[in-house]
């Protein structure tokens, strides 16, 4: 008989307790729809469960799921029938302490997917420029222009909400 802890379904269970917030919030972040992120969040578990990666550390895993959770976020995004309707009923906003928390998440969550990913990311959930590069496997570069961008346009829509 196995010992407890080394039954593949409680290092699943383990990991949902740890990444499994994170996740959703990216894919809320990405899709709009809470439907669709807990769906995206099951499918990711499902894939680490038939997949059972070998991870080097904690800090690789949570990079693998964030890659899956990423990669099926766009795989959702891009059926056809999502791309006649984008909804963002449903969504709930992170507790916030003031309104302009609250707005400011709103403009994030209305930027374009390359920039909100990124912003997303490196303000939201801490992660490093190289992380981020790694994890939706694009260049350094790149990431800097997408944070860069998206700061301009959130800029510009903080003052549009200011001169009204």
């Amino acid at each position: 008989m196995q010992p407890f802890m080394t039954r593949p379904g409680n290092r699943v269970m383990k990991s949902y307790e740890a990444y499994a917030n994170m996740l959703f919030r990216i894919a809320m972040v990405h899709l709009g729809s809470r439907e669709d992120a807990e769906e995206a969040i099951q499918d990711t578990f499902i894939k680490l469960m038939e997949k059972e990666p070998e991870f080097k550390d904690a800090e690789h895993q949570k990079a693998w799921l964030i890659r899956v959770v990423t990669n099926h976020c766009k795989t959702l995004l891009g059926r056809s029938w999502r791309k006649r309707e984008v909804k963002l009923e449903g969504t709930e906003p992170v507790p916030a302490e003031t309104t302009e928390l609250v707005i400011l998440l709103q403009l994030v969550l209305a930027l374009p997917l390359k920039y909100r990913t990124v912003i997303h990311l490196y303000y939201y959930e801490g992660y490093q420029v190289h992380e981020i590069s790694q994890m939706i496997r694009i260049s350094e570069s790149a990431v800097k222009m997408r944070l860069q961008r998206g700061r301009k346009l959130l800029k510009l829509e903080l003052e549009g909400e200011e001169s009204l």
